[in-house]
């Protein structure tokens, strides 16, 4: 028997704002939290803007001794996670933590910490690395911290899986606890990307925009003119319950998530295979025993690249037939960036947020169509409308495809 599961917390840190309800504002005003980065290291770059989480104030949410311990990714997720604790109001006194588990993922890790101990050896030597640097860099190091923080002690994963990795996160969770492993799982992703080695990577690619003088309109998911991702940082996090567990103990219940595709494209390390995308969907609509014609909204990955946005779009067209085109479509990477592994995570709540509200985020800087994309993208501004059930695509390099579909709680 499987075991429905729901969402009764969730926690951002942002370039859009360091809570839910100040992403949510933004998003549903169209407002863009890209901006122009300073400093020297970036002037010979291709690329010179980013979505950076502005105003994050770490001790908030520890002491101020630690954050010379954790990296920044760290630093977000515990953040985030505090967040999606505290709204869940979940009463560490009465909870079974051999119950409860941590999912939480990093594209990147700490690459911050990477770089300053390199430098820090290359200048003075091997004794002038950090005692910490392991563990401030591993990846799995947000979930290991947040299992200490909150003393949850049920099944840990820290999934790696580029940009779908967040979603990747969630999913999973899902899986564990609709299948009882666990009754609660803390769910999502942290990045912590930008600097001057990242940026000149990813340049070197050709991946990311160059509309420098422009940051608000950089990013332009399926318009005609996108010339790449723009990079940023931050924290997507849920707390994930077996529905009963919830409602036992009282619980506000936020959305329910019903369905999880992943599937691997199994064809090149950066150039997707829309078949890859289109399964993964097929998989979560299966799982949710949804008719595809009940969808009505779907967060799109859209990184606003050429050809990754061609390819969402043909993968949408090639499950969902004619009715791709009265579903809408948006990307908010268009308002927030590319937050890399923190991505699913952000975008699972603000598809929750949709649903929840009735509001279906604009994908902004749509003004030329682009024939190839040739969806409903809900152009500049939000639409009011009922959103029963959604989709939520998280696609990553190396041909990571991870997909959940959410619906709208009823008892």
């Amino acid at each position: 028997m499987v075991r429905r599961v729901v969402v009764t917390g969730y926690g951002v840190v942002s370039p859009l704002g360091n809570s839910v309800s100040a992403l949510w504002e933004n998003i549903k005003a169209g407002k863009s939290g890209i901006q122009k980065i300073q400093g020297e290291a970036f002037s010979g770059i291709n690329t010179q803007i980013a979505g950076t989480s502005t105003g994050f104030d770490a001790t908030l949410y520890m002491d101020k001794k630690e954050t010379s311990k954790y990296d920044l990714f760290v630093q977000y997720a515990v953040a985030a996670a505090q967040q999606a604790l505290t709204q869940a109001n979940l009463n560490m006194e009465q909870v079974d933590k051999e119950r409860l588990g941590v999912y939480i993922g990093s594209g990147i890790g700490g690459i911050e910490t990477i770089l300053e101990n390199h430098q820090a050896m290359l200048n003075q030597g091997p004794r002038k690395v950090s005692p910490f640097m392991v563990p401030m860099m591993i990846s799995n190091m947000a979930a290991g911290i947040l299992a200490i923080k909150t003393g949850f002690k049920g099944p840990s994963f820290s999934p790696v899986s580029a940009c779908a990795t967040g979603n990747q996160a969630i999913g999973e969770a899902f899986l564990a606890i609709r299948h009882g492993y666990a009754d609660g799982i803390l769910a999502g992703g942290a990045e912590a990307p930008i600097n001057p080695l990242s940026f000149a990577g990813f340049s070197r690619m050709k991946a990311m925009s160059t509309r420098n003088e422009e940051p608000t309109k950089a990013s332009r998911p399926f318009d005609s003119k996108r010339d790449g991702f723009v990079m940023s940082e931050g924290a997507g996090i849920v707390f994930l319950e077996e529905y009963e567990h919830a409602k036992q103990r009282g619980a506000t219940i936020l959305g329910e998530i019903v369905g999880y595709g992943v599937t691997t494209d199994a064809y090149h390390i950066t150039a997707p295979d829309f078949t890859g995308a289109a399964n993964a969907m097929k998989l979560a609509l299966k799982m949710g025993a949804i008719d595809g014609a009940a969808i009505d909204y779907i967060n799109a990955h859209g990184t606003s690249t050429p050809e990754g946005d061609k390819s969402e779009t043909k993968a949408i067209k090639h499950v969902f037939g004619d009715h791709a085109y009265q579903l809408k479509v948006s990307s908010t990477k268009s308002m927030t960036g590319h937050l890399f592994g923190a991505a699913g995570g952000i975008e699972a709540i603000i598809t929750l947020k949709s649903i929840m509200e009735g509001i279906i985020p604009p994908t902004i800087n749509y003004e030329t169509p682009d024939p190839e994309c040739d969806l409903n993208y809900v152009p500049n501004e939000a639409l009011h409308q009922d959103v029963n059930f959604a989709l939520s695509n998280g696609f990553g390099f190396g041909g990571h495809n991870a997909v959940l579909a959410f619906k709208k709680f009823e008892e």
